[in-house]
């Protein structure tokens, strides 16, 4: 049986996450020269090379509904939403710097309340 590619688990990740109500969008990350000769980067954590080599945003960035309970009782927040998208099969390595950097952004997510993943096909 053939394992899915790092493009079929993304797109079933978004088909699934739809069905729960999520938003995702793909994050395309990179550098360029344009036409005109102009240098752009774009991309989440992506102002320079350095903080590109440090901290490497997600392939799939954005939102789901969360119903707040106690104090915040009926009330719906969105809570940032972070999806970085291996094959099937894949293991976390942390001897690969691009997998360091990352942990790294999935960390930083964490951190400030959001729910930051790799998956290789499963969401919460």
């Amino acid at each position: 049986m053939k394992l899915k590619s790092e493009y079929e688990v993304s797109e079933a990740l978004r088909v699934a996450a739809s069905v729960k109500g999520w938003r995702l969008w793909r994050n395309n990350v990179g550098a360029g020269v344009l036409n005109n000769g102009k240098f752009i980067r774009w991309g989440l954590a992506n102002s320079s090379a350095m903080e590109n080599a440090h901290v490497k945003s997600a392939d799939l960035i954005g939102i789901r509904p969360v119903l707040i309970t106690a104090d915040m009782i009926g009330q719906t927040i969105g809570q940032f939403v972070s999806i970085e998208t291996k094959k099937e099969g894949w293991v976390f390595n942390d001897d690969l710097p691009h997998e360091i950097a990352q942990n790294t952004w999935r960390e930083l997510i964490k951190s400030l309340g959001g729910l930051a993943i790799f998956s290789t096909g499963e969401i919460q």
